[in-house]
Order: C-alpha cells, then structure tokens, then sequence
C-alpha cells in the first residue's frame, strides 16, 4: 500500500500481474478491485485528484467492500 495524498483516500495497492488494487479511504473502508490494468492504476496514482478519479472510474465498475 502507497500512501497518497488526498482528503478521503489513505493509500493504494496493486499487483500487476493479478491485476488487483486495494484502495483504503481514511474513513477506514477498503475496496478491492479487479481487473485493473497497470494503465489504470498509473493514470490514478497521477490523478490531481484522487476521490473523483476514483469516483469517475472504478467505483461503480468492479469494487468490492472488504473492510472497514
């Protein structure tokens, strides 16, 4: 996990060769995500703004609750 600096989420994860990102909000959720290629991930990671390109891209395409 990556720490990143945004005002909801904490830190990212991604294995490329699964294809998988766990994304963890201060709130304490986190998601996991499938299916994501290193593209995706790279062009997160450089978002301005890491809520809305999560909002914008993967929150309602391929996330899964696991905590929080």
């Amino acid at each position: 996990m990556i720490p990143v600096q945004s005002s909801n989420i904490g830190s990212i994860g991604y294995d490329p060769e699964s294809k998988l990102m766990h994304v963890e909000f201060k709130d304490g959720a986190t998601y996991k995500l499938h299916g994501v290629e290193a593209e995706e991930y790279r062009q997160f990671m450089a978002a301005p703004s890491k809520g809305g390109h999560y909002h914008t891209h993967f929150k309602n395409r391929h996330s899964g609750k696991v905590g929080g």
